[in-house]
């Protein structure tokens, strides 16, 4: 199989003197081409600092890290703006979505920004609209939709450019047992359809399990890997 994230001694610290604070302590990890991975962790573990490394969003560290046969610490600023652009999608746990447009507009912000034609992508567009289950709401505005809705907005915005590798930080942390539950179906069938590669941060066991594969970070160090 292929690797499409690669981690060898990563370590990541913050602060000087008393405040300094080593976050990850040693992380080599290695995630094949289609795995649906759960980070797990206690609070401060490292796993949403692992996540931002990988993604390229801190780029402060030391070891190797590579994504997508990219070695990060070798791109420059525009060639690690291109992988993010082209090859990785994110969901966070707020969803960020621009309140002045439709659900539809905004699944498409990406494509626009890209400079790509997004009258090309109405086909992608229709089928993760309908992936996501919201086609009858492809014209409602953000502040219309429920918690799970706009969250599912997000997760269709970061997966429309079809990327190798879907990075996602706690994102069901606010939403109810139900639209979770949805959630990360919603993930699993994105996963399995697509082949898209998710990993996901989440300390909740119920959202790990559905995961092909969970990795528990403790003190900065991978404690379990099953």
């Amino acid at each position: 199989m292929e690797s499409i994230i690669r981690t060898q001694d990563v370590k990541k610290s913050f602060g000087k003197g008393d405040a300094f604070q080593q976050v990850l302590d040693g992380v080599s990890l290695e995630i094949e081409k289609g795995e649906f991975v759960s980070l797990m962790g206690a609070s401060g573990s490292g796993k949403s600092t692992l996540l931002y490394l990988i993604g390229g969003l801190d780029t402060d560290y030391v070891g190797e890290i590579e994504v997508c046969g990219k070695k990060l610490s070798a791109l420059k600023e525009k060639e690690m703006a291109a992988l993010r652009l082209q090859k990785i999608g994110f969901v966070f746990q707020f969803y960020n979505l621009v309140q002045n447009l439709s659900v539809e507009q905004n699944i498409l912000l990406p494509i626009k920004m890209a400079g790509l034609d997004v009258p090309g992508y109405k086909q992608k567009l229709d089928e993760i609209l309908a992936i996501t289950g919201l086609t009858e709401k492809r014209r409602a505005k953000p502040n219309q939709l429920s918690g799970g809705q706009q969250q599912r907005v997000s997760i269709a915005r970061a997966v429309i450019g079809e990327p190798a590798l879907l990075l996602a930080d706690e994102p069901t942390g606010n939403l109810d047992a139900k639209a979770t539950g949805e959630i990360m179906e919603l993930f699993r069938r994105i996963n399995q359809e697509k082949g898209i590669t998710i990993m996901q941060v989440t300390h909740s066991p119920e959202c790990a399990a559905y995961g092909t594969r969970i990795v528990q970070l403790e003190n900065g160090k991978i404690a379990t890997d099953s």
